[in-house]
């Protein structure tokens, strides 16, 4: 009862919090300036900048479009999120599908290499210092940095932006297996070899459930991090995805559609994370 009160207060201050952010920013947005951009200005001057297609005497704002203008795209957006009328105008389901295809697949061929490796790290002192070197000089470089290079070997964006997934998802997760296999207790590993568990029943029965709640932070991370990056990388590489979605809509000078994107993209993040946390709330045991 005392958490459902906790987390019942917790979303009323969000939701003012909310309402408080959107007043500001629809206050911040409608005010006109005092006086028109037309004082000290002749009337050849005013009739030229006319002419121009500007208009000195209209009142002046700020450029960006209130919540109101965003609500309306939001909404033409997510009433028709699939249609197609050629490469450069595809509907933002389509847009998110992409992008989500390339998160998953690189994530998944991150997992392939980094929970094995983990493992074969964790239990073996010997392969944990002759890997060292490697994951600390490559662990830092910027996922982006191998772009070029991925971009010059594969000659393809889509591959490539799939590499750059698995390439910046593939060291939390490696990290994190080697750190939790290690950590498992001595006890329940030397309990195991008592009983004469042969090594790959002991990896999936003793170890895995021991390690599994690191292991999940690890892939929580690496998830974090590849929706981050795929954003970056389909501005690159275009072509299709939210990314390319939002460069595009940059470049048509639509900013209720990338502010739209943007808010998409925060709140697709927030659903994986989640996603993974319950995860890890399920793999994670009481001793």
């Amino acid at each position: 009862m005392k958490n459902v009160s906790l987390n019942l207060r917790a979303a009323l201050v969000s939701l003012l919090l909310f309402a408080v952010f959107v007043g500001i920013w629809q206050l911040s947005t409608s005010g006109p300036s005092i006086g028109g951009s037309s004082t000290g200005m002749t009337a050849e001057e005013i009739e030229y900048a006319k002419m121009m297609g500007k208009d000195p005497g209209a009142a002046k704002s700020s450029g960006f479009p209130p919540p109101t203008e965003v609500a309306k795209a939001s909404w033409a957006q997510i009433s028709d999120p699939f249609y197609d009328k050629g490469p450069n105008d595809k509907g933002i389901g389509i847009q998110l599908m992409h992008s989500l295809a390339r998160v998953g697949l690189g994530f998944l061929l991150a997992m392939a290499v980094a929970i094995p490796l983990g493992f074969l790290i964790g239990m073996s002192p010997l392969m944990q210092k002759a890997f060292d070197p490697f994951v600390q000089v490559l662990k830092p470089i910027s996922p982006l940095a191998w772009m070029p290079l991925a971009l010059y070997t594969l000659k393809d964006s889509n591959i490539s932006g799939i590499f750059v997934i698995f390439i910046c998802s593939v060291w939390p997760m490696l990290i994190n297996t080697a750190f939790g296999v290690a950590s498992v207790k001595r006890e329940w590993i030397n309990v195991a070899s008592t009983l004469e568990v042969n090594p790959l029943r002991k990896a999936f029965r003793v170890i895995l459930p021991a390690a599994a709640p690191t292991i999940l932070t690890g892939m929580r991370i690496s998830m974090g991090i590849a929706w981050l990056v795929i954003v970056a990388a389909e501005m690159l590489v275009g072509g299709t995805g939210i990314g390319y979605f939002v460069w595009n809509e940059w470049n048509n000078l639509s900013l209720t559609n990338v502010i739209f994107a943007v808010l998409l993209i925060g709140v697709v993040g927030m659903l994986l994370d989640l996603m993974f946390a319950r995860l890890q709330k399920v793999v994670t045991y009481v001793e």
